[in-house]
């Protein structure tokens, strides 16, 4: 009996050994859906750093796309390479696919021995215990586990498309900030040459000392525009820089002189709506936790009464009786807490989350539309500037030259048409980069917001699953 009872354990230990390698880490670490994200709705390249070997490739990645004037996509495939925060977020996937291999595996034996003496007799008691409470719930713990993995792919694959906004966004406005102070550099020169020649004038005694105020008053003027795009220049540059994830050396980075030009036509969604509910990942994610929830909520009803069973071998040996051999099972008793306090939490944590998944999709339809109807009007407006108010200002600029060319007009007017007309393109500037930007703001929308409703940190998320861990 005693050695058919060793075989027995013998074999049970060789069954969970085997059985606890049924789960392992994925090659790439679950990286593979994220990197397939960028590539279908950002056409770019994104990788995760995890050893120094692949650091070094993304820095000579680095290296190349610095040597030239970042273009917008160069800038966005520079801060999804480079961005120190986005590679921590990516680190987020190996804890959690640690979890998830945790969850998959048997839990540890317990093994207990004690040694007993009751006068000149000694005992020695042995004991094999498996937590069976946790063997029976290891399915559900499974599902629960890989869905929370799952969750943080989306969220990583959600982290890359807000950094790519957010990246685009700043592009636009570091290079326009960089065109606006190169005409406000202008703008100065021409309050500065007409001030200074009001001055002389006034001096001979051609001009009065209001003229000279009104001359002085505008260049005044034009010098503390150009020190506020100049620090509109530094801020946005600095916000970009931030997103590449640049320093030092780095930070002198080419910008190109110019924003990219007007599209012909806006883009056409009549069915922006059913777009965005489709494909935001904020909306997939609340519905995946909904489902994460639903699916614990299940794991707490079939736990609510077995907190703790727990099945073992037993073997006792006296130096004064035979060996005592079998089996025990101990099982806590729902005297006080029959499991009712957890299954009306989780009901209550399952019907939160459906009305977070209900107001992240009413959300989502609002923050599409107005984005879109930004979008439009931006467009609309960029286009006026640049089809209208433009070109009359430069006819009126042409009228006026010929006009002192005619001496019918002097050089004070024809300096302070100048200075009307680069004002005017500075306004087209900034309605180009508004349009930009309000694209930026619109393909966001599409995809969802930088956070998903319900964050893996928290704790209501994630439900509780009782007692099937003890």
């Amino acid at each position: 009996m005693d050695g058919t009872l060793s075989r027995s354990c013998m074999a049970w230990l060789a069954s969970i050994t085997l059985l606890s390698g049924c789960t392992s880490f994925s090659p790439d670490g679950g990286f593979a859906p994220v990197q397939q994200t960028a590539r279908e709705r950002l056409g770019q390249e994104i990788r995760w750093a995890r050893t120094d070997d692949e650091q070094a490739a993304i820095d000579q990645r680095v290296a190349a796309l610095l040597a030239q004037p970042l273009s917008i996509d160069d800038a966005v495939q520079l801060a999804l390479l480079n961005n120190k925060g986005l590679q921590a977020a990516f680190f987020e996937l190996g804890i959690e696919e640690a979890d998830a291999v945790a969850a998959g595996r048997l839990p540890n034996p317990g093994f207990s021995w004690a040694r007993l003496t009751r006068g000149s007799e000694l005992e020695i008691e042995r004991g094999l215990h498996l937590d069976l409470a946790r063997l029976l719930a290891l399915p559900l713990l499974q599902e629960v586990s890989s869905r929370r993995f799952a969750q943080a792919q989306s969220a990583a694959a959600m982290q890359v498309l807000a950094l790519a906004g957010q990246t685009r966004q700043a592009w636009v406005a570091a290079v326009a900030a960089e065109e606006s102070v190169r005409y406000a550099t202008q703008v100065m020169q021409a309050a500065e040459a007409s001030a200074e020649l009001a001055r002389r004038m006034a001096q001979v005694g051609n001009f009065s000392k209001l003229q000279q105020a009104r001359e002085q008053s505008f260049y005044a003027d034009a010098a503390l525009g150009l020190a506020r795009v100049e620090q509109a220049r530094r801020s946005t540059r600095e916000r970009l820089t931030r997103l590449l994830g640049l320093w030092g050396s780095q930070a002198a980075y080419r910008l190109p002189e110019r924003l990219p030009e007007l599209p012909g036509a806006p883009k056409e969604l009549p069915d922006v709506e059913r777009t965005a509910i489709a494909q935001r990942l904020d909306v997939q994610g609340a519905r995946l936790a909904t489902e994460q929830t639903a699916r614990q909520l299940g794991l707490t009803q079939a736990t609510r009464f077995v907190n703790v069973l727990e099945l073992g071998a037993v073997r006792n040996s006296s130096n004064e009786a035979p060996v005592q051999r079998g089996w025990e099972v101990s099982l806590e008793l729902p005297l006080f807490d029959g499991g009712s306090t957890r299954l009306a939490r989780a009901e209550s944590v399952y019907r939160q989350q459906l009305m977070r998944a209900a107001e992240t999709a009413i959300n989502a339809r609002s923050e599409v539309r107005e984005a879109y109807g930004a979008y439009r009007t931006a467009w609309d407006i960029a286009r006026h500037h640049r089809d209208e108010i433009v070109p009359l200002r430069a006819r009126i600029a042409e009228e006026n030259l010929l006009r002192y060319n005619g001496m019918l007009i002097g050089v004070f007017e024809l300096l302070a048409d100048a200075r009307s007309q680069i004002a005017g393109v500075n306004a087209a500037i900034d309605a180009l980069r508004d349009f930009w930007i309000a694209q930026a703001d619109l393909d966001m929308a599409l995809v969802g917001r930088p956070l998903l409703a319900t964050p893996l940190s928290n704790p209501a998320a994630a439900g509780d699953t009782g007692g099937a861990g003890h």
